[in-house]
């Protein structure tokens, strides 16, 4: 028997964002060192949430620690 598939089975919804060049390269550069192309790290960071509570916000903190690829800006 064979199954039809509908096409609101296998549609994706499309997101459009625009980015400045910097922004760009920023999320090349992030795509490429988690060895993931650019849509699918994107698609990661969607999924992974906002924090609900401020001991989500410190345990991601804890996670990063150390990491030298993040930093504060000044304003």
């Amino acid at each position: 028997m064979q199954k039809k598939y509908s096409q609101s089975e296998h549609a994706m919804a499309i997101l459009t964002v625009r980015l400045t060049e910097e922004e760009e390269r920023l999320l090349e550069r992030r795509a490429r060192s988690a060895k993931m192309k650019k849509a699918s790290f994107v698609r990661r960071l969607i999924r992974e949430g906002p924090s609900e509570t401020a001991a989500d916000v410190l345990a991601d903190a804890q996670k990063r620690m150390g990491d030298t690829r993040l930093r504060v800006s000044r304003r």
